[in-house]
């Protein structure tokens, strides 16, 4: 057995007298898709918070390398290799591609204090790594972020968090405001990802795109990790029926019944 790269043991968080999570163990391995599914409101984003040093938990450990660690900001915790994209990728329209690759990064040219941004090479990297993702389209370092299409951007946040190291890569719902090829896209890069080793948390909502890409899958519900399995042991309906409740899809489908009457074929 490997030490997981990432361990979460019974994470609790909580504001004031309302628990946002309550007692989450996940592990996330080297090359490996974690599948974090729920509904609104089912505490992922929380999660994703605790992980990426926002939230401290109110209970429980984390551990990176079987070491117990302590995020006090997102900087610790990308010190440690853990990095987030966000929904919308994290990206600035106004700016260029390669500045905005290289935010708070940035390599410079001169000597201290007359040092001053190196615009040529920071392009020329922001190019070269987005190409190897398959984003061809963009030949120019100070192509502005907001012509880009919403995979596109989500191309160039990965990119810069593979290029700055990330081990974990936190993808918060990165499909969900895209069309068919743009999240085919998305999906692809996260095989990318995983085949370099990098272990992937994929948050989303949308059963198909998991499936397509996790191997193994853990499902929220009020804060709670309801269910927690392998790849290829649930069918999406299974998943589907979880991540909706069982329960109240039936008593909806009775609502509608009553509401509609009964169907009468010609």
């Amino acid at each position: 057995m490997t030490t997981p790269l990432l361990k979460l043991s019974q994470i609790s968080k909580s504001f004031s007298t309302n628990y946002a999570l309550s007692n989450i163990s996940l592990e996330v391995n080297p090359g490996e898709v974690l599948c974090l599914l729920g509904d609104n409101g089912a505490g992922k984003s929380t999660l994703i918070k605790v992980l990426s040093g926002v939230h401290k938990p109110t209970a429980g450990t984390i551990e990176v390398n079987g070491a117990p660690v302590v995020f006090d900001s997102p900087k610790d915790a990308g010190d440690f290799g853990i990095a987030t994209v966000h929904q919308y990728g994290g990206t600035f329209p106004l700016m260029s591609v390669a500045r905005c690759f290289f935010v708070g990064k940035e390599p410079t040219k001169g000597v201290w204090p007359f040092q001053y941004f190196d615009k040529k090479t920071a392009g020329e990297i922001t190019v070269t790594e987005m190409q190897k993702l398959g984003i061809t389209r963009v030949t120019d370092g100070n192509r502005l972020v907001g012509s880009l299409s919403g995979g596109e951007r989500q191309s160039l946040a990965i990119a810069r968090a593979v290029y700055f190291g990330a081990k974990v890569l936190i993808l918060d719902e990165p499909t969900s405001a895209l069309g068919v090829k743009q999240a085919t896209h998305v999906l692809r890069l996260i095989m990318q990802a995983r085949a370099q080793g990098i272990a992937v948390i994929f948050v989303t909502h949308n059963v198909m795109h998991a499936m397509a890409v996790g191997d193994q899958f853990a499902v929220l519900i009020h804060g709670k990790k309801a269910d927690g399995f392998r790849k290829g042991e649930r069918t999406r309906e299974q998943i589907t029926d979880l991540m909706a409740g069982g329960e109240a899809m039936a008593e909806l489908e009775a609502e509608l019944a009553e509401l509609t009457g009964p169907v009468r074929l010609p």
